[in-house]
């Protein structure tokens, strides 16, 4: 049994501890919003928040979460109103959507840590995620405004 706080409550999940965090919150825990994208942490679809750090949780065993915070999309806003979130859908940022909730974590550790970041700091934070899209100058647009409109 490892317990941790997700999005804000706590949480016991009987899963073995070598578990990746990935498949623990979409199978044991039914919150499909984080993606699996590459399994090997380079596209980022499956980011989370990690003690308000992103992280990549195909690549976390679920012991190494035992008495942190999570948060997952589901968590980042109960009602979609993160400044992120708002600032995603008035930009227009999703297409096809499969990378989206990867891409808003990242982008909400960012401004969490860089609440007005340069443009070239924000591609260089958001590398850490794929868009097979290619919606980045959307992604890029969303973050200014989202860091302006806070």
């Amino acid at each position: 049994m490892v317990g941790f706080k997700l999005n804000g409550k706590p949480v016991d999940v009987d899963a073995a501890g070598d578990s990746r965090l990935l498949w623990v919150l979409r199978e044991h825990l039914k919150l499909t919003g984080t993606k699996y994208g590459c399994g090997t942490g380079l596209c980022g679809a499956c980011m989370v928040h990690v003690d308000g750090k992103r992280a990549f949780s195909c690549q976390l065993a679920l012991s190494e979460v035992a008495g942190k915070s999570v948060t997952t999309i589901e968590g980042l806003s109960t009602d979609r109103s993160h400044p992120v979130q708002k600032a995603w859908l008035a930009e227009r940022v999703p297409q096809c959507g499969y990378c989206q909730s990867g891409q808003i974590m990242s982008a909400a550790a960012l401004l969490a840590e860089t609440p007005h970041p340069t443009r070239d700091k924000i591609v260089e934070h958001m590398s850490t995620n794929i868009c097979r899209c290619g919606t980045y100058p959307r992604i890029v647009r969303a973050i200014e405004r989202a860091a302006r409109e806070g």
